[in-house]
């Protein structure tokens, strides 16, 4: 597998690392009555995304097309889904069993988000096992051909 694919991943699983200790650190802040987690969050946050503009071998990497597309299906995994499962179980929560406060409700996506990051690691590592066993069957056939 080509190398900018493994810069891919892992582009995509710290930056999804990234966003979902934004994430957390919300509704810490908001459990706690303090803003300084999410302050901290965001200032790590914001120090990497500025360092990506600014550092030129960075910027370059980040705008190849395996690394836009991992970062897509990051997105899709961590904020997407969770955003769309969150709002539907909140409802059949509060309908079925109780009222959820705006606290619960935080927490409840931050798990399906932190669940979907899981997932797409999962897939990450599935889709690696795959192109690894692959790669080696297509060099064991060159080998007995050759």
């Amino acid at each position: 597998m080509p190398k900018v694919r493994y810069y891919a991943d892992l582009v995509a699983i710290l930056a999804g690392l990234m966003w979902l200790m934004v994430y957390w650190s919300i509704s810490y802040t908001v459990h706690i009555g303090n803003i300084e987690p999410t302050l901290a969050a965001m200032l790590m946050a914001g120090s990497l995304i500025m360092i990506s503009f600014v550092h030129r071998p960075s910027r370059v990497m980040l705008s190849r097309y395996h690394v836009r597309k991992r970062r897509t299906e990051m997105w899709m995994h961590i904020l997407v889904l969770p955003l769309a499962l969150a709002f539907l179980m909140a409802i059949g929560i509060d309908y079925w069993i109780t009222l959820l406060n705006g606290e619960q409700k935080l927490l409840l996506f931050n798990v399906l988000a932190t669940a979907g990051w899981l997932v797409f690691i999962f897939t990450l590592a599935i889709k690696l096992l795959i192109h690894t066993f692959l790669e080696r069957r297509k060099a064991r056939q060159r080998a007995k051909a050759g």
